[in-house]
Formats: C-alpha cells, sequence, structure tokens
C-alpha cells in the first residue's frame, strides 16, 4: 500500500469519482495511469505518471475545518490508514482518498481524541471501506 503524498497525486483523485459516502466521510477513486498534467509542454506523453507503482494508493484528508485540533485529525487519518491496512489484499488497485466533509458532535465528543470517538471512526470508516471489496 502507498500513500498519497504530493497535492497533484491528491487533486488527481479529488477529480475522480466518488465511490461511497457515509455520515461523516467521501470515498474518491482515481485510475492509476493519471499523468502530470504540464501546461506549456508540446509532449504531454512524456509526462511522468502521478502515480508511478502498480499498487493500492490511499490518501486522508481531515480538514481543519472539521476537526479543530490537530490531535483529533491525527486520530482520524491513524483510523483511516489502520483500516485500509487491514483490508489491504482485498482492494482493487487504484488510487483512494477518504476525505471527512462533516464535524463529529463536540457535545457527544468532548475529548479530542476518546476511544469514542476512534471507535466511532473507525466504525465508519470500515463500512466506508467495505464499498470497496465489492468493486
Amino acid at each position: 500500500m502507498q500513500r498519497l503524498k504530493t497535492r497533484p497525486q491528491f487533486q488527481a483523485v479529488l477529480a475522480g469519482t466518488i465511490v461511497a459516502k457515509t455520515t461523516h466521510f467521501v470515498l474518491h477513486r482515481n485510475a492509476l495511469n493519471t499523468r502530470v498534467v504540464q501546461i506549456q509542454s508540446d509532449k504531454p506523453d512524456n509526462s511522468p505518471m502521478l502515480f508511478p507503482i502498480q499498487d493500492l494508493w490511499i490518501g486522508a484528508m481531515v480538514p481543519k475545518r472539521w476537526a479543530k485540533r490537530a490531535v483529533t485529525r491525527n486520530a482520524i487519518k491513524r483510523q483511516i490508514y489502520t483500516v485500509s491496512a487491514e483490508l489491504l489484499n482485498q482492494y482493487p488497485e487504484a488510487a483512494f482518498l477518504v476525505r471527512l466533509r462533516r464535524e463529529f458532535a463536540r457535545n457527544e465528543f468532548v475529548s479530542a481524541s476518546s476511544k469514542q470517538l476512534r471507535l466511532a471512526v473507525r466504525t465508519e470508516v470500515q463500512a466506508l471501506m467495505q464499498v470497496l471489496i465489492q468493486l
């Protein structure tokens, strides 16, 4: 499993199709044959590949808008990567991005990184990732 690291990789996957949605998360998917767009190049075929290795690529996007504290953002990302690593052999080779699209209620999850929050995130991400197995 490879992780998305560069801004063009994240943008390419965000431009892809939405595969699944849950209450708090969205799962985006894009093919691995995407190339880097070079604006002033007369030979677009020679542009480098965004995903040079044929493998499962996964990324997590947790905006500050929906998770104010860094502790919460890191805990959510950790759960996304852990769940995706558990089901690694069942996914197709493509680039995926799990994006947080709604805030977890602060009155329900008072602590920035509680067991309740981790369990809620884990359960929802597992439900989201089950869609990948069926593709």
